[in-house]
């Protein structure tokens, strides 16, 4: 079954760009949106993920957990996933530590 997906992606090389403009819309520059099936959205995101470079990116989509959708990240990560004893939270203080604000549903791949 096909879901909707969404990639942000940042400095990337143009042929990232080229391969996620045949399979999506990009409303905004680096911007990407489209309804994908996993199997389509793995392969995307292992190309994303193995041709970053400098750039990062950044994979929203529906999966089964309480928030019903999963935040992928890729690329140099200036925040931490910690783990709170419940779903994975983004501290959102540069080099962690655990006082900073929080994002639920992140995870890093």
């Amino acid at each position: 079954m096909a879901n909707m997906v969404v990639i942000s992606t940042s400095a990337v090389p143009d042929h990232v760009r080229g391969a996620l403009t045949r399979w999506m819309i990009e409303p905004r520059a680096g911007l990407y949106v489209g309804t994908l099936s996993a199997r389509v959205r793995e392969e995307l995101w292992d190309i994303v993920q193995a041709t970053l470079g400098e750039g990062s990116a950044v994979c929203i989509h529906p999966t089964d957990n309480e928030q019903r959708f999963l935040i992928r990240t890729a690329g140099p990560q200036r925040r931490e996933v910690v783990d709170w004893g419940g779903p994975p939270v983004r501290d959102d203080e540069p080099g962690g530590g655990g006082t900073g604000a929080h994002s639920r549903g992140v995870v890093n791949t």
